[in-house]
């Protein structure tokens, strides 16, 4: 049976409180430091050496797209009426709207250290301890919009400028392709600091604190920005019908991509699932 994943704007008080107990009991068995382990893991800079897939790569879309599967199922086996929520941050672009709210993700981290001290995952109730991390902090941060440093979210034109690419990636396959929708989503650009920073990647700095480095999954708004990520990839799909993954067929022995990216047919790490076989995902779910 399909399911459904709402916009987080539209969902009931009700469906806050289930989304956010099952994720509070993923957190409690332990499943939900498990995935934040594997996104450090797959966390790969294209500088360094070996096989990236979540990042900086084509098959960042396919990556996420099985990833925020998986946890969905995580959260359905602890509450089966329970989806992931997707947060469009080109229309709810306030650190006050949601899914900054009291009863769903809380807000901003205090100004002395960053900690979320507000919603059901501040660290003093006890129940959002981060375990898994690139420090030994232990609470949640944010630092919505860095107010030291001001930068506002992804617009609509950003989302459009990107659905507006019909190829899906181009060579080199990575953080400097100037071309192709794959980039233009994830948000690699020229130059330094905020003007860099694009779509996908925008929203993780704006967001701040936990979302600012591979361990960002330690943030519950990582499964709703990925949601609405996968949501725009859905869009570009039905948009450029004729358009498929690429690259097609692996890069030859010559190419400086050789080994280090995922064709469409070829096996994803750590799934044994291929970009092909994640392209359509209307058997499994819809987004409304």
């Amino acid at each position: 049976m399909v399911y459904t994943r709402k916009d987080v704007g539209t969902l009931t008080l009700a469906e806050r409180r289930r989304f956010v107990a099952a994720l509070i009991e993923v957190k409690r068995r332990g499943e939900y430091d498990e995935f934040v382990r594997m996104h450090i893991e797959y966390f790969l800079p294209d500088g360094e050496n070996g096989r990236r897939t979540a990042h900086m790569a084509p098959s960042f879309l396919p990556w996420h797209r099985r990833f925020v599967l998986d946890m969905e199922k995580a959260l359905r086996r602890v509450d089966d009426s329970v989806t992931v929520p997707y947060w469009d941050w080109t229309r709810d672009r306030a650190s006050t709207a949601v899914p900054w709210t009291e009863d769903l993700l809380g807000g901003t981290g205090r100004r002395s250290d960053r900690q979320v001290m507000t919603g059901p995952f501040a660290y003093r109730h006890g129940r959002w301890t981060i375990k898994e991390g690139i420090t030994d902090v232990e609470y949640l941060m944010r630092d919505l919009g860095r107010p030291r440093d001001p930068m506002a979210l992804p617009t609509a034109k950003d989302v459009a400028d990107a659905l507006a690419d019909p190829v899906y990636d181009t060579a080199p396959w990575n953080s400097t392709s100037a071309k192709g929708f794959r980039n233009k989503l994830e948000g690699w650009g020229p130059g330094r600091g905020a003007v860099s920073w694009r779509n996908h990647n925008r929203v993780h700095r704006w967001v701040g604190g936990h979302m600012v480095s591979g361990a960002s999954v330690n943030d519950p708004v990582f499964w709703m920005h990925h949601a609405f990520v996968d949501l725009v990839w859905s869009r570009w799909q039905r948009r450029h019908r004729k358009a498929r993954y690429l690259p097609a067929k692996p890069p030859g022995p010559r190419d400086a991509q050789y080994g280090r990216i995922v064709a469409r047919h070829e096996r994803m790490p750590p799934w044994d699932v291929t970009p092909d076989e994640l392209e359509d995902h209307s058997a499994v779910y819809r987004y409304v």
